[in-house]
């Protein structure tokens, strides 16, 4: 069975990559990013949610690497653990010091009936479902220019509350602006008395669904808008003929109660989605001292940023 292409290896999200000023390379097996490191002449490559790796995909990535004067290049596969045990045996792949990617996500099957999604959700979640009906709360997919305005607003909105590392508002209105065009990205809101509450970009490629980004009020919590939300987007997705729904993204086995995800990973597990496990993050060294020192320097660059969160 052909393995999906993920939305990040399309020549859409490579295009807007591009439009950041992203160097951007295509080798057999996808894309590969490359971001300058401040001040130098070096750059990190980066393939995300690309194919399993292989021997010939480290060949041409050395080769792409060589060129933009690459310290490493991080592969993150789209492959679950349940497919491949682990990655091949690689000598010069280490783990990486730094997974941009979780390595856990939860996807839905659009494949279920509507019955029997709904019986396999927490009953918190069923009962916040129809209390959003009976406030009220509409949802409807809208791409309009001031239905993305109001998603910029919320979006900052809740970087601020949750303290969130965030992209620029430059780096999503070009995103918004590439991958729809593309056909892969579209914009749901939630709205009730006329005020946005929610409003989330679903990526659809390839016959599956994903959740990137969402945005969400503090107003009018009680109404339970993001629950109508998820569960509206199961029902477009499977009218569609869609056949699953990446939640994009779930902390570990054994979350931390205080760490700010929490509240969502656990807003997410109310839909009993199915717990993917991915094969994890790589990194193929190609200038060894200076990997070493710019894992130094990152990791203190870290700690730093969290102190100051």
């Amino acid at each position: 069975m052909r393995p999906h292409v993920h939305p990040l290896q399309t020549d859409a999200w490579a295009l807007f990559r591009k439009e950041m000023g992203i160097e951007v390379e295509h080798i057999t097996s996808g894309y590969v990013s490359f971001h300058r490191v401040p001040y130098t002449p070096w750059t990190i490559g980066y393939m995300p949610k690309g194919p399993m790796i292989t021997k010939e995909m480290i060949k041409e990535a050395s080769e792409a690497g060589k060129k933009h004067k690459a310290i490493y290049i991080q592969f993150e596969p789209n492959i679950r653990i349940n497919d491949h045990k682990k990655i091949p045996e690689v000598s010069s792949l280490t783990p990486s010091h730094h997974p941009l990617f979780t390595k856990y996500t939860f996807v839905l099957d659009l494949t279920k009936s509507e019955s029997d999604l709904l019986a396999a959700m927490h009953s918190k979640t069923r009962y916040n479902i129809k209390l959003a009906e009976k406030h009220g709360v509409s949802i409807q997919e809208d791409n309009s220019d001031k239905a993305f305005g109001e998603y910029l607003r919320l979006e900052q909105e809740t970087t601020e509350r949750q303290k969130f590392y965030a992209h620029s508002p430059q780096y999503h209105k070009t995103m918004w602006r590439i991958m729809k065009e593309a056909g892969i990205a579209h914009l749901f809101t939630a709205t009730y008395k006329g005020e946005t509450l929610a409003a989330w970009i679903i990526f659809v490629h390839d016959n599956i669904m994903y959740y990137p980004y969402g945005a969400s009020s503090r107003n009018h919590r009680e109404v339970m808008a993001p629950n109508l939300l998820l569960w509206k987007l199961d029902l477009w997705g499977k009218e569609k003929g869609y056949t699953a729904f990446d939640l994009w993204g779930a902390m570990g086995p054994h979350p931390d109660e205080h760490d700010p995800w929490y509240g969502f990973h656990r807003f997410k597990t109310g839909y009993n989605p199915e717990y993917v496990t991915f094969i994890g993050s790589f990194d193929l060294i190609l200038v060894p001292l200076l990997y070493f020192f710019y894992r130094i320097a990152d990791t203190i660059r870290w700690m730093l940023l969290k102190l100051q969160k």
